[in-house]
Parts: structure tokens; C-alpha cells; sequence
């Protein structure tokens, strides 16, 4: 039962993801925020299959232990597709905000999706061991908070001071998203049942798509 409804709700969340992303990039009819929108969708999507595809397979086959290798280089994909994600999405912000300027944000954007990439590239993550350390999960997961909290601040602000109706929760959607991550980063290993997290945490970034969605519907 668990493998069927998993695998028809991360199914349901591809497709729908990719979609929205493919259909803003095809009719943004020349508006970059929502070019740069829909990519960002499309590599959201792209990225999570690399994990949840694999994962979809072991579920409905012979099990996740003889999927180790292919769901720990899906997640070590997924990790900086996932930081990619927020790298465009501080574009969006700059675009749709008209912001100029601001060199020491953008290098802070830079740096900490530079520094959680190159975490990730480290032997000592093991990906492709079933039993990976803990201690290098919370490594690299710190410079890809302190990102979410930067990118939740600037949205939080400018929606805010300008009355931004359309992307009055973006700011909520990507702290719900980490609210979610971060006790099954801790505390998924040793109690299995957290890991449902990931349901309303996935939930929470088809939210981020469908805000950037719908506001193009209005605008354009």
C-alpha cells in the first residue's frame, strides 16, 4: 500500500511541476521573471526525479536496500539541483522587484550555494552507502538554510513594502518547505515515521511553482 500511494503522489508531483515549469518557460510571451520561474520548476522537478524515480522502483520491486546506490546518487543530484533552485529563485526576486545593484547579496547568494555544492562533493557525505553520516547531512545543510533564510527574508521584505498580493506567501512557502526537511535530515534515521515529512515539504514547493503559475495567468 505504502509503495503504491508513494509512488503515485511523487508521480502526481513530477509531472505536475515539470508541466507548469515547461508551460511558463513556452508562454511567458517574453517575460523573463517567467522564464526564469518556469526553469527554475523544470530543474526543481528534473532534479527530484533523479531521487524519487529510483526511489519509486525500489518501493515497487525488490526494496530499497538493493537501490542504495541509485537513490544515494539520486540525492546527492537532487542536493544541488535543490540549491540551483534558489539560486534562480534570488533572480526572480531581483527581476520581479526591479532590484539594482546589491553586489553584497548576490556574492552572499554565491557563496553559500557555492560552499553547499562543493560540501556536497566531499567523500565523506558516503551517498553511496545506506548508512551515511549524520554529522556531514547537517554539514552541508547549513549553508542551504542560512540560503533559505536569506532568499525567505528578501521575499518577505519586498512583498511586504510593495504590496505584492500575488507573492504575499512565497516567503511562507519556503519556510515551510525547510520547517519540514530539517527534523528528517536530523531525526528520520533513527525514527522512520518522520520521514513523512517529506509529504507537506514536497506540498510546500508545488505551492512556490503554482504562486509564480498563477501570477502569470493574471499578468500575461
Amino acid at each position: 500500500m505504502q509503495a503504491v500511494a508513494e509512488t503515485l503522489f511523487d508521480a502526481i508531483y513530477l509531472i505536475t511541476v515539470i508541466t507548469i515549469g515547461t508551460t511558463m518557460i513556452v508562454r511567458n510571451n517574453g517575460n523573463k521573471q517567467y522564464r526564469l520561474f518556469g526553469i527554475m520548476a523544470v530543474v526543481l522537478g528534473a532534479g527530484d526525479a533523479f531521487h524519487l524515480v529510483p526511489r519509486a522502483l525500489a518501493l515497487c520491486t525488490t526494496g530499497l536496500d538493493n537501490f542504495t546506490v541509485a537513490l544515494g546518487m539520486g540525492k546527492f543530484i537532487t542536493s544541488i539541483t535543490m540549491t540551483v533552485f534558489y539560486v534562480i529563485l534570488y533572480y526572480v526576486w531581483r527581476v520581479r522587484y526591479k532590484i539594482k545593484g546589491q553586489s553584497g547579496v548576490t556574492l552572499a547568494v554565491y557563496f553559500l550555494a557555492a560552499l553547499r555544492i562543493l560540501l556536497c562533493f566531499f567523500p565523506q557525505n558516503q551517498w553511496l552507502i545506506k548508512d551515511a553520516p549524520l554529522s556531514w547531512g547537517i554539514y552541508r545543510n547549513i549553508p542551504f538554510a542560512l540560503l533559505g533564510a536569506l532568499i525567505i527574508a528578501l521575499f518577505y521584505k519586498s512583498a511586504k513594502e510593495q504590496g505584492d498580493r500575488d507573492f504575499k506567501f512565497m516567503w511562507l512557502t519556503i519556510v515551510l518547505s525547510f520547517g519540514f526537511y530539517i527534523p528528517v535530515v536530523l531525526w528520520a534515521d533513527v525514527i522512520p515515521v518522520i520521514g513523512m515529512l517529506m509529504i507537506p515539504k514536497t506540498c510546500a514547493y508545488v505551492w512556490t511553482v503554482l504562486i509564480g503559475f498563477f501570477a502569470m495567468r493574471r499578468e500575461i
